[in-house]
């Protein structure tokens, strides 16, 4: 399976996954689903990350990751998925706070943010169930242990 990754680093941030690990994760997640698909992944600042937040969920704080999902117009076949935002600032605290290594939580929402543009949610609890366990099984195919494991 081919991905076509356009990675564009829009922030400074030491230590970013390298383009490798991105499409990697990123594959891993779609490779079930599509042949050949295309992907833009933004890295983005807190205040990019809080302005599209704000924007197009009503929340107004950066997040981890939000997700565009490509929608072509009637007719047209095209092989993009659509495109993530992350903010490493965001994942960072995050990783802190959850005691788990920044890469690995960095994969965690690249995986996450594919599921979205896929159409997988986690509104309801049967939707988050299926959602968490496609993440679950992605990450420990790559190495990653279960980002879930300390939830209540």
């Amino acid at each position: 399976m081919s991905i076509e990754l356009d990675l564009q680093i829009a922030c400074e941030f030491e230590n970013l996954p390298s383009h490798e690990q991105f499409e990697l994760w990123a594959s891993k997640a779609l490779q079930p689903y599509h042949e050949s698909p295309e992907l833009t992944i933004l890295i983005a600042d807190e205040t990019q990350s809080q302005e599209l937040n704000s924007q197009y969920r009503g929340k107004d704080k950066p997040t981890n990751v939000l997700s565009f999902p490509f929608e072509a117009p009637p007719g047209i076949e095209l092989p993009l998925i659509g495109d993530l935002i992350i903010c490493p600032h965001v994942v960072k605290r995050e990783s802190i706070e959850q005691e788990k290594p920044f890469h690995e939580h960095f994969a965690h929402m690249v995986i996450h943010g594919c599921l979205h543009l896929l159409g997988f949610d986690h509104i309801n609890e049967q939707d988050a169930i299926e959602m968490e366990s496609l993440e679950k099984e992605f990450l420990a195919e790559i190495g990653i242990s279960d980002p879930y494991r300390d939830d209540i």
